[in-house]
């Protein structure tokens, strides 16, 4: 890995892979996605004790900031002539994908697990794009992923190893830092859940040079980066059930690994019960409905901030695409 002033970089990546690639991004896919706000809670900070921005990404086309990424991918497939699109993901990478193939008039088709979020299969299906379901584990939906590949030909758009789709994830971070800049903020820190990688990935090249820790948070039930660091490279660990759906690759991506590994501050590691106790705050404090993914990312701001590590402190609320009863049976859970 190459690390310069302004830039990181893995060797022999494209140069979208840097900081400049991402801010460009960031203007090239401007108009085409919402300009999602940056959201403060007066009582969210008084919990946590320092000042948190929200970039509320669950307000984003398709729900999530997935979409940044997929729309630079199929752009470019598109352009050199694809016949099709393929992706596996346990959901929000897969409607991104969806509605962008739909855009283009790109056929498409997503492999989810077996116990995908029936809210997430729907929002795919309602595109007009073929939903696939494999098993439950990263390799049973890869598998699948590259039996399309040899029999239908459609180009595959990975969520993690793919460099358009790192990079786009980036553009999240490059928003959120211009947002704060905007309103006279400047940010210590940016926390990113972390499932595959792409986020953080691509918040350590949005954020390079400019003196902003960067830190990952994942569900301790699915420790896939901090596994990763530990052993020198990408593990696959044994992934036990959680709420934080959208973060249970049991392997994080090469790319994003190398990309992150030595420009990440730091990885928080977020109990079951944090993790629901954040999805609350953010409802009730600041009026957000997001799904545990990215609550995930607000449990891990919540505890750097109760380290006293960080005063302003950039969370990516990454997504809003939640299971109503799952949310009611938090909020009847603290109730009780």
């Amino acid at each position: 890995m190459s690390i310069g002033a302004n830039t990181v970089a893995v060797t022999g990546q494209p140069p979208l892979l840097s900081y400049e690639g991402v801010h460009d991004a960031r203007h090239r896919i401007a108009g085409r996605v919402v300009q999602t706000p940056v959201v403060r809670s007066e009582e969210l900070e008084c919990v946590a004790g320092a000042r948190l921005w929200l970039k509320a990404e669950n307000l984003q086309r398709g729900g999530s900031f997935k979409m940044r990424g997929a729309l630079l991918a199929v752009e470019r497939l598109m352009a050199a002539g694809s016949p099709g699109v393929v992706a596996q993901s346990t959901g929000n990478h897969a409607i991104a994908v969806a509605l962008a193939a739909a855009q283009y008039r790109l056929p498409a088709v997503l492999v989810l697990p077996t116990d995908a979020a029936p809210t997430k299969v729907r929002r795919i299906r309602e595109t007009g794009a073929e939903v696939l379901q494999a098993g439950t584990t990263l390799a049973e939906r890869i598998a699948v992923v590259e039996e399309l590949r040899n029999t239908r030909g459609y180009d595959e758009i990975d969520p993690y190893q793919n460099p358009d789709v790192v990079a786009g994830q980036g553009t999240a971070t490059a928003d959120l830092l211009h947002q704060v800049d905007a309103a006279g903020g400047r940010l210590d820190a940016v926390v990113l859940p972390v499932g595959g990688g792409s986020a953080v990935a691509g918040a350590c090249l949005a954020t390079a040079g400019q003196g902003i820790d960067v830190y990952g948070a994942e569900p301790s039930a699915v420790p896939a980066l901090t596994a990763a660091l530990r052993a020198g490279g990408p593990v696959t660990v044994d992934a036990k059930p959680t709420i934080a759906d959208g973060l249970r690759p049991d392997r994080i991506g090469h790319l994003p690994y190398d990309l992150a590994r030595s420009a990440v501050t730091g990885v928080f590691t977020i109990e079951e019960s944090a993790i629901a106790e954040a999805l609350r705050l953010v409802l009730v404090h600041a009026r957000l409905l997001v799904e545990p993914a990215a609550a995930t990312a607000v449990a891990g701001a919540l505890r750097l901030a109760a380290e006293g590590r960080a005063r302003d402190i950039g969370v990516l609320v990454s997504g809003g695409n939640v299971e109503t009863s799952l949310v009611a049976s938090l909020l009847d859970h603290r109730a009780s």
